[in-house]
């Protein structure tokens, strides 16, 4: 299970509405226990290609969290990005580019008024929602 306090799931979601028309991205990090995975930090970070339907995360801004993390003693849980006009699923791209089994894979729909959010994690090309507690 996902464990995502409410001032991290609503950095995601502010993150996502401020990125729009365009998708957004960025990082999260935490702490592991058993099955449980608690979010601990969410790192906002640029979406490069300025698109609607996909994003790639600035280089700079990944190096950055990555270091923060390793000075914090977290994890990195996973990513985030928005879909500004489909549902809180996996595309084919996010399939194919989900290198890291270990990874949560977060996806916020911004297609209805009330945001809609998801975690997955995605093995050898199939995606399974993964609980979140909010």
């Amino acid at each position: 299970m996902l464990i995502l306090p409410r001032e991290y799931f609503d950095r995601m979601i502010a993150h996502a509405l401020t990125g729009l028309p365009n998708e957004a991205c960025g990082l999260f990090a935490g702490e592991i226990a058993g099955d449980n995975k608690t979010v601990k930090e969410v790192y906002c970070l640029t979406n490069t290609d300025k698109s609607a339907e996909h994003f790639s995360m600035a280089p700079e801004e990944q190096f950055k969290a990555i270091a923060d993390m390793r000075k914090k003693g977290y994890t990195l849980l996973g990513n985030f990005h928005s879909h500004p006009a489909t549902p809180a699923r996996p595309s084919e791209e996010d399939i194919h580019l989900a290198f890291d089994p270990s990874l949560s894979y977060i996806i916020i729909s911004l297609k209805d008024p009330d945001p809609a959010l998801k975690s997955f994690v995605i093995r050898n090309g199939a995606a399974a929602e993964e609980p979140v507690q909010v």
